[in-house]
């Protein structure tokens, strides 16, 4: 063998070595799981053989894989709560540690909301609180039941573990179960069996910092030892690589205490690369600790990058001003729930990077580690909150629980790059789950966990959103600003702003926007303004998101159409890049989520303010920020999610087509509308809109983006509907797709001449019956059994299983219609 091939051979033998060794020290725990929605007389149920009379199956459990949620599906039923309570797990698990005396760890990434953890019949931990990771050790449990007959005679030498969550509501846990998020339960992130030596890392701590100038940059590191056997010393290595993968810095320590958390080593490196959005290099940060013959290796990734927030102006990052494009995001996905697997999330956060986005509020809890690195390489900055959200304060079960969990946030977070933010609360303003509501006692606390927060980590700013006696406590205060939608109109944006800016030394603007029901459209979006009073502040108020009762308000009597949400956008974001002195904003929020406090939206128990819905379909409104926020060429015509325009014959209407290109040139039927120059200023659509006369029936509209060289085409079709149409008066039921084992059903509402009513909103209940099943309880526009009409006819998928089966409609004052698929 040639000596080049030999060494790439021997490289990649020890790549894969090395590799083995990696994945031996920590395996995800994916599959042979069953699951029990419901409590047990006590653990002998969960291990109890079949041999003792009673059929295994009694009670019901029902085979899942990893992560899962209780409520993957219930959370947006129509009809009930979601389920609150018990559930259980139960796998077998072959243990083969690759490690003489070294530890059996349980590592769970995080599970709701409190979880109880046993090795046959004997509870080796307990954990509150469903957002933060944390480790059961059960090696001496593990090596107690191998010890037993029962091992080898019931169990086959495998070992049982069985694993009780629970997310009860409790007055005295955060979150407050007024929260405006579903409170989910269930082993609904990665949980991990990791193998380590008798010593290992349990925490390593890497804080990069770097001068105004970016010319001399600082690595301290520091260690925390995880010795349950009172080894009591240890020492190891620690290299440095930077992002192209070189070695730059190495050195070595001993340590003869590992009690406490201890610094290990310091690191100066020149003219480091900068970590930003546009370039989010990452260095690699390599400890090992070895005792008594065991090693083990822990890898961080870190950034080197310097933030300021401006007295009374803007944000600054690496010396020069970043306006924070932000959104926010909550873990919920229709089919899964929060169960959301690695493949969705990073298909998630890579949508959000596609659109511009370069900051996110992860809210109202920490978030999976998956996030949190995602952030980093793809250069999103962060802020990360504690679910201290709503309710008011409880006693010291409720602060403890606080303190914990702000506490494993940030030491479990440390590292990363990406996060500039701790929030230590949200509308804590918001009273209810206590008789008592006192703002000093609410104060007393959030100065607590303020002063916790700098004494963890003294290199981030503290914040949190809306509770105005509580802003000048923390670092950076977000108020309440929804012009436009709870509060006034979205031209009062820019002044409220300014008016909030100017009561604080460091501002930022978190939530704004509105709902928007998917696949709904307008021909007169802004039309609910007419009874909508000005000049009162734009702040969201003690009922305002009910949809009856109170004061005009576009979220209650607007008509929620895509139409109308991307006017709210288009205007807040012309008018943010006329406001320098502006740190940033995030929209809430990035993806529709489910909530138990809206029953009554278009689709029941669900948050629509998102820019996709449930399942990561884009919404119209996707391609307002992407053409504000992204370099890469792009075009998008208004309309791909609506089929049919209205109004008369010869009527002129308007086109509007979102891009970021210099020029565009509308086509309609083939014929030019000429050619228009963007101006971000020209509001709606930065002058991207003609005003054109549709032939009545089909029409094709093509439009034809120019940026330098480059050019870009999108293109839709549009019938133009000029019958006029009475009140509903009948259902017709269709099927119009019918491929890969998956038919889909369109119900349109009808007048009495058989016109369809564009701007029903009635609602409609599908139902099926027969071999097929129903894609119903995602959370979508076309998966909800219960769903309110856009522009006159609602979808829905069934699961045909090679069938029969009949579909129902039904909406009330109309007769029922039935299809036979």
């Amino acid at each position: 063998m040639p000596l080049k091939n030999l060494r790439l051979y021997l490289i990649i033998i020890c790549f894969l070595i090395s590799s083995t060794l990696f994945a031996q020290q920590s395996i995800r725990l994916n599959t042979g799981w069953e699951f029990l929605q419901r409590d047990l007389g006590g653990i002998w149920e969960a291990i109890r053989p079949e041999d003792k009379g009673i059929p295994h199956d009694v009670p019901h459990w029902q085979q899942v894989t990893l992560p899962h949620c209780f409520n993957a599906r219930d959370a947006v039923n129509p009809d009930m709560n979601y389920y609150q309570g018990p559930g259980w797990y139960r796998t077998q698990l072959n243990i083969n540690n690759p490690y003489n005396d070294g530890r059996i760890l349980l590592h769970f990434e995080g599970a709701g909301q409190k979880t109880d953890v046993y090795v046959y019949d004997t509870k080796v931990g307990s954990h509150l609180g469903g957002y933060d990771e944390w480790t059961v050790d059960i090696t001496k449990a593990v090596d107690d039941f191998k010890k037993t007959e029962i091992c080898q005679t019931q169990f086959k030498g495998s070992v049982p573990v069985e694993i009780r969550c629970d997310n009860s509501r409790d007055l005295e846990s955060i979150p407050s179960r007024l929260s405006d998020f579903t409170v989910y339960g269930g082993l609904y992130r990665y949980l991990n069996l990791v193998y380590t030596p008798a010593v290992s890392l349990d925490k390593v701590f890497a804080k990069a910092e770097v001068d105004k100038d970016g010319k001399q940059g600082r690595l301290d590191v520091g260690v925390r030892i995880y010795d349950p056997e009172n080894i009591n010393a240890a020492g190891g290595d620690i290299r440095i690589i930077d992002p192209q993968g070189k070695v730059i810095q190495q050195s070595k320590y001993n340590l003869s205490s590992t009690a406490r958390e201890v610094p290990v080593g310091s690191f100066m490196v020149k003219k480091p690369q900068l970590w930003s959005p546009d370039h989010p290099v990452l260095y690699t940060v390599e400890v090992t600790a070895r005792a008594n013959g065991g090693t083990f290796t822990q890898r961080e990734k870190v950034g080197f990058r310097n933030f300021e927030f401006v007295d009374h102006g803007p944000f600054m990052l690496n010396g020069k001003r970043l306006l924070l494009r932000g959104t926010h995001r909550h873990e919920d996905q229709a089919g899964v729930a929060a169960a959301m697997t690695e493949g969705m999330i990073r298909q998630e956060m890579q949508l959000m990077k596609d659109m511009g986005v370069n900051f996110v509020r992860l809210a109202h809890y920490q978030q999976s580690r998956i996030v949190l690195d995602l952030c980093d390489s793809l250069g999103i900055l962060a802020w990360e909150e504690e679910p201290w959200c709503r309710g008011g304060l409880g006693g010291e079960v409720y602060k403890n629980q606080a303190r914990q969990m702000l506490t494993n946030m940030i030491e479990q977070h440390y590292n990363h790059p990406s996060i500039i933010l701790w929030g230590l609360g949200n509308e804590n303003d918001w009273e209810g789950d206590f008789p008592e509501f006192d703002k000093e006692k609410i104060r007393a606390f959030m100065s607590e966990q303020n002063d916790r927060a700098h004494r963890l980590d003294p290199s981030r700013k503290t914040t949190i959103r809306r509770c105005d006696f509580c802003k000048d406590i923390v670092d950076v205060y977000s108020p309440s600003i929804w012009a436009g939608w709870y509060r006034g109109t979205y031209n009062e944006y820019k002044q409220t702003t300014l008016d909030e800016f100017n009561k604080v030394n460091h501002f930022f603007h978190a939530e704004w926007g509105g709902d928007s029901h998917a696949l709904r459209h307008s021909e007169d979006p802004d039309k609910a303004f007419v009874n909508i009073k000005t000049g009162g502040g734009a702040d969201e108020r003690a009922g305002d998101a009910s949809l009856s009762g109170g004061d005009s308000r576009v979220s209650k009597d607007g008509d929620w159409s895509e139409s109308y949400i991307c006017n709210l956008f288009d205007w807040h974001l012309k008018e943010q890049e006329t406001m320098p002195w502006l740190t940033g904003s995030a929209f809430w929020i990035f993806k529709d989520f489910s909530t138990p406090l809206r029953p009554d939206n278009p689709i029941p128990y669900m948050n629509q303010k998102g820019v996709l819905e449930r399942d990561m379909a884009k919404k119209e409104s996707y391609y307002v920020f992407q053409s504000y926020w992204t370099a890469k060429p792009m075009v998008h015509i208004y309309g791909h999610t609506w089929p049919v325009r209205w109004g008369n014959e010869g009527e002129q209407k308007m086109i509007k087509v979102y891009s970021n290109c210099e020029t565009a040139e509308l086509f309609l039927n083939g014929k030019s509308y000429g050619v228009k120059k963007r101006n971000s200023q020209d509001f709606p659509a930065a002058g991207l809109r003609w005003v054109v006369t549709f032939k009545k029936g089909a029409n094709n509209i093509r439009v034809v983006g120019q940026q330098g060289k480059t050019t870009v085409t999108d293109e839709i079709n549009q019938v133009y509907q000029t019958d006029k149409w009475d009140k509903p008066a009948k259902l017709i039921l269709e099927k119009i797709a019918d491929e890969n084992g998956f038919a889909t059903v369109q119900v349109k509402v009808l007048d009495k001449n058989g016109v369809q009513c564009l701007d029903a909103v009635n609602w409609i209940s599908f139902s099926l019956s027969g071999d097929g099943i129903l894609q119903d309880d995602l959370g979508t526009s076309g998966g909800s059994r219960k769903v309110q009409a856009y522009n006159g006819r609602a979808t829905i998928k069934v699961q045909t299983q090679n069938g029969k089966s009949v579909v129902g409609v039904q909406s009330p004052g109309l007769q029922t219609v039935f299809i036979n698929l």
